[in-house]
């Protein structure tokens, strides 16, 4: 992994362009990182690949760079996208974090009956993502959107994209966490029989869905229910654990 330093623009890219910083920027490289005039930094856009810039003028909060050369050629990612229900902040952030270093290349909040908050801030999450990103090498960002009721998403669902719905109940509501009839399958056996296409993994809130959500669910014919083991997960852990069995499987770990 390389040493110079990673930066995300939004400004398109093309050799010998001028590109100026945002403050933040400039306060970043060059008074935390002390660069100065003529020292390389590394920039993307999601677009345009990643170039190599040099520092042309280094101020106290403003400066600009000259792109060099490309690096790295854009690349096409895998489309996997992740629904979960929001959390408290932090758990949110985390949940966000993990899922740009996990390759997703959407996130959508969904809002369900037992939702925590339905309070999210996309410029907010916008921002971890690319922190997340430029730590992680990728070349893309994922796309934040707002959130939305559950049932208004899955009612414009493409039901040619795969919906890996995270099922811990079964269908007893006598009985905890709904017995043992009706459970779903271990996830990673249950994605290896799926047939390569788009893919989206669904993460409840921490008490799972109600009954009648898990019953609509489990009606549409693109729904996949998985379990991801015997101990009931927090929400974070889950999107955490659901996303790399994906990757191994199924992404691009393989």
């Amino acid at each position: 992994m390389s040493t110079i330093p990673r930066l995300f623009v939004k400004s398109d890219l093309a050799l010998g362009a001028p590109l100026a910083l945002t403050s933040e920027q400039a306060n970043y490289l060059f008074r935390v990182l002390r660069l100065a005039k003529d020292d390389s930094v590394r920039v993307f856009n999601g677009r345009d690949g990643e170039w190599r810039a040099v520092v042309t003028e280094a101020m106290r909060s403003a400066g600009f760079l000259r792109l060099e050369e490309l690096i790295h050629p854009q690349k096409l990612m895998g489309d996997l996208q992740l629904l979960f229900a929001p959390l408290k902040k932090t758990c949110t952030d985390f949940v966000v974090e993990k899922a740009t270093e996990l390759g997703v290349t959407m996130i959508q909040p969904v809002i369900t009956k037992r939702t925590q908050s339905s309070t999210v801030r996309v410029s907010r999450l916008e921002k971890i993502v690319e922190e997340a990103a430029e730590q992680t090498e990728r070349l893309d960002l994922p796309l934040v959107q707002d959130a939305k009721q559950l049932l208004e998403v899955l009612g414009k669902w493409d039901s040619d994209r795969r919906l890996v719905f995270c099922d811990e109940a079964g269908d007893d509501p006598a009985q905890d966490w709904g017995g043992n009839e009706g459970r779903a399958k271990p996830m990673l056996e249950a994605i290896s029989e799926l047939e390569d296409g788009l893919a989206a993994i669904l993460i409840g809130p921490e008490g799972g869905f109600s009954p009648e959500e898990r019953k609509y669910l489990r009606q549409q014919s693109y729904v996949v229910p998985v379990t991801l083991g015997p101990r009931i997960l927090r929400a974070e852990t889950a999107a955490v654990s659901a996303l790399t069995l994906w990757q191994a499987a199924r992404g691009d770990w393989r």
